[in-house]
């Protein structure tokens, strides 16, 4: 069994996840190769593992024109009916519009350059994550080659338009769907029939546990952080509302914002307006390993999303042992416990986020508590060694099913 991972471009900064999943397969005994749409820009390359993981993988753009034309007529040669079924297939999976026509048939030269390599490649199970346009290509490639093909769903912007249109064919056409949370999996069976609901598998997005860094000593003033891209339906306009009006009752703290997207420029005019040039830093985008350094820094960790599915800072935040106050969305009460491993609050109550906050930096027990109790979480359900095993249990069981399964593969327990 040879498993082919495909996603929109890997390596990715935000999702460092997905190379986890990976690497933890591969101890476990599974061939796992690595396939991207795009190519990573060379900030996305500056550590060891995203150079291993940029180089073992293939990736379909940049591509000539005459390499296109040439994996196309030896498709259409080889296999005519499959190419035919496959084009009428991309031209039927696509959002309404002659934009997403014009897509549609990206989608479709891109898959059969990459059922070519998967071909030479020996891979006889097709993985994507996200149900997103490297999905539409993914279930093209699988569909002109007869290969089992399954997804991962990851948030609510997989239900919604234009990916939620398509979202009940794709999971009718997997032979799995694994979902990160509970909530996600409740999604997608809402929008699909009872009889497809024993495709979904609950897997969680793991963390390392081996190789975080250990919390520093903190000092006054207190450091908070938030870590994210920086849009809007990330919520920092209203984090630095509630952080202002901690700064006015007298708190001393320091928020650091990571990450980087459309709104920094607003979101730095409006810290200038709520007086906060001194107590908040625009820290940029920063790796995984920084990302957990500058947690590690911190007394508290803030997620104030108006959407989200089960956010992996929050998981590795808990597991150094950072307390966490996070909005009450999606999967996030499912790795949570409100008062006991965090605080949650209502979404858009910017209120209630100031009032959480300051609950956590005035009491210093009630921090250290938390952050034991939210360790103790993490160990027991999202340790990656753990996380994957449904995952295991999938793929093992669609390639004993296909009668693919190779006798070479021991799985470790």
């Amino acid at each position: 069994m040879r498993i082919g991972y495909l996603t929109s471009q890997y390596p990715a900064t935000s999702h460092t996840f997905i190379r986890r999943e990976i690497e933890a397969l591969r101890e476990q005994g599974l061939a796992i190769e690595t396939f991207s749409v795009r190519r990573p820009d060379s900030v996305e390359i500056d550590t060891e593992w995203d150079r291993r993981a940029f180089e073992g993988t293939f990736y379909l753009l940049p591509i000539s024109f005459f390499r296109l034309c040439m994996a196309h007529a030896v498709a259409f040669v080889e296999r005519p009916g499959s190419y035919i079924r496959t084009f009428l297939l991309a031209l039927r999976h696509r959002a309404p519009g002659m934009r997403s026509l014009v897509w549609a048939l990206f989608h479709f030269a891109e898959s059969i350059v990459l059922a070519q390599q998967l071909r030479r490649g020996g891979i006889t199970h097709l993985h994507n994550h996200f149900a997103n346009s490297a999905a539409n290509v993914g279930l093209l490639a699988s569909r002109f080659l007869d290969m089992p093909w399954s997804l991962t769903l990851h948030g609510i912007s997989e239900t919604d338009y234009p990916a939620g249109l398509l979202l009940a064919d794709k999971i009718k056409e997997a032979r799995f769907v694994a979902c990160v949370s509970w909530f996600g999996r409740a999604q997608a069976m809402r929008i699909t029939r009872p009889d497809q609901w024993d495709k979904f598998e609950t897997v969680r997005c793991g963390v390392n546990l081996i190789d975080l860094p250990v919390p520093a000593v903190h000092t006054q003033p207190l450091r908070v952080i938030c870590v994210g891209r920086l849009s809007s339906e990330k919520g920092h306009a209203g984090l630095l509302e509630a952080f202002a009006s901690l700064i006015a009752r007298g708190v001393r703290a320091r928020l650091v914002l990571v990450g980087d997207g459309p709104e920094r420029d607003a979101l730095i005019r409006q810290s200038a307006a709520l007086g906060l040039e001194d107590n908040v830093e625009f820290a940029g985008r920063k790796n995984e390993r920084d990302v957990q350094l500058e947690i590690a820094k911190s007394d508290l960790l803030v997620l104030p999303s108006f959407m989200e599915g089960l956010p992996v800072v929050l998981i590795e935040a808990m597991a150094i042992g950072v307390p966490v106050v996070a909005s009450c969305v999606a999967g996030i009460p499912e790795l949570i416990d409100d008062g006991t491993e965090g605080l949650l609050f209502r979404p858009a109550d910017w209120h209630a986020l100031s009032a959480a906050m300051a609950k956590l930096l005035s009491d210093n027990n009630l921090r250290a508590s938390i952050a034991e109790a939210a360790r103790i979480k993490v160990i027991s359900e999202f340790d990656i060694r753990r996380a994957v095993v449904p995952l295991i249990g999938r793929f093992v069981s669609q390639a004993q099913d296909a009668n693919t399964a190779d006798p070479a593969i021991h799985f470790k327990g």
